[in-house]
């Protein structure tokens, strides 16, 4: 197993000679995207052990988002296509101005340096994070969980192979062996090595990043996002929403994980997705979901009494906290009293309770009428994205290839002097 700090070495003078035209970079992701689906067979062998291993562990909604199969490989080959076709950000002229005195002054966007991501369970994450880098112009650090360890790996020399095929050098994606502790510690600390460290997981590795890195980090959000249907929604709309934004993938941060219902609209609608999202999931042989219930919803539906932590809790599981609340504004404060500041939605007809709950609700996406499950670089538009940022310096929201640039101003004269 190479050291930790060798590898940040490694890659730190990598991305420091990378020089990279459009063309070249884009060539890359063409070889990746191709590396992707030749080595199907090997990372599929490697994600298989991984399962297997995860099975004694984890219950069936994380094993998903640990599985990989033929179509989600095609996937991730996909993002990396579409990556590749996207304008590349390096380079631009961000604002000029000309000055009296006859200096010329640019804005210009420029890479980071060296990106490196602490990510978990999910082996996607790999691919979507290296080109992410690579056409931003970056170098990356990949250190993902020894859960998916062999799945990463399989990739990251995929990856590796396709960068050889561009004539690139493979130590631009620098991956750490090391799943310990202490590798995601030295990332932490490794000041004048990384540029940026984005953490992308639980909130327990989110906290433990952001309270101990000495190197600039991003806080990526935990997803404790809301959904509220307001007393003039459209009861069919509202129903195809929630169930979407729960079950489509109840593993992922945009996942809906609370339900705020106004009490003019409670009676109709609660006893209506009671029976969507418990009995008929039941008779499509579907898991159906636990209702955690405020005392008000547990009036008019069965389910669970809700616990103190439910509504601050992202279950990733076919679990979801509902209670009812006097009308948008009790919605809005409830919201910022529990929110983890990444997704919510409103379901309305009413164009004022529309303005009120965009205007004051502070989270990084506000939907209105659409579920929460969009909140995703691939949906933005953004190829794919290193990770969802909840935060409101640098960035925020599906971090893609404009949240990987930062700026230089760059001076011409002829002669000037103050």
């Amino acid at each position: 197993m190479r050291a930790t700090e060798d590898i940040l070495r490694e890659t730190k003078e990598a991305g420091r000679l990378f020089t990279g035209s459009r063309e070249r970079k884009n060539a890359a992701l063409y070889a990746i995207a191709g590396r992707l689906i030749s080595e199907t067979e090997s990372i599929l062998a490697a994600n298989r052990l991984d399962v297997e291993a995860a099975r004694e562990k984890y219950g069936p909604v994380m094993i998903d988002r640990l599985t990989l199969n033929e179509k989600r490989i095609e996937g991730m080959a996909q993002g990396v296509r579409d990556v590749a076709v996207l304008p590349d950000p390096e380079g631009r002229v961000l604002s000029r101005i000309e000055r009296p005195n006859g200096l010329v002054i640019e804005k210009i966007s420029q890479p980071l340096g060296v990106v490196a991501i602490i990510y978990e369970s999910r082996p996607n994450v790999t691919s979507d994070a290296a080109v992410l880098a690579l056409k931003s112009g970056n170098a990356v650090i990949l250190r993902g969980g020894r859960e998916a360890f062999r799945s990463n790996q399989a990739i990251v020399k995929a990856i590796h192979l396709g960068l050889e095929d561009a004539g690139l050098p493979a130590g631009l994606v620098g991956f750490i062996e090391d799943t310990d502790h202490a590798s995601a510690d030295a990332l932490m600390r490794a000041v004048g090595l990384i540029d940026l460290l984005i953490p992308r997981g639980g909130a327990g590795l989110i906290s433990r990043c952001v309270e101990n890195a000495k190197v600039p980090c991003i806080e990526t959000g935990t997803g404790i996002c809301h959904v509220f249907v307001d007393a003039s929604a459209d009861v069919d709309m509202a129903l195809n929403i929630v169930e979407n934004a729960k079950t489509s993938r109840p593993s992922v941060c945009n996942a809906e994980e609370v339900l705020l219902v106004h009490e003019d609209i409670a009676e109709v609608f609660l006893p209506k997705l009671c029976r969507r999202l418990t009995e008929d999931r039941k008779a499509k042989g579907l898991i159906p979901v636990e209702l955690r219930l405020d005392e008000r919803a547990a009036k008019i539906i069965p389910g669970t009494p809700a616990g103190t932590n439910d509504f601050d809790t992202e279950f990733l599981d076919y679990i979801l906290a509902v209670a009812v609340v006097k009308d948008a504004d009790a919605a809005i404060a409830h919201i910022s009293a529990h929110s983890t500041g990444h997704s919510e939605a409103i379901v309305t007809r009413d164009p004022e309770s529309e303005r009120k709950f965009t205007a004051l609700v502070d989270s990084a996406a506000v939907y209105v009428n659409a579920s929460t499950r969009f909140t995703d670089g691939g949906e933005f538009g953004l190829g794919c994205e290193m990770g969802i940022s909840t935060q409101k310096l640098h960035a925020r929201g599906p971090m893609g290839l404009q949240e990987l640039n930062t700026c230089k101003y760059v001076i011409r004269g002829s002669g000037q002097i103050r």
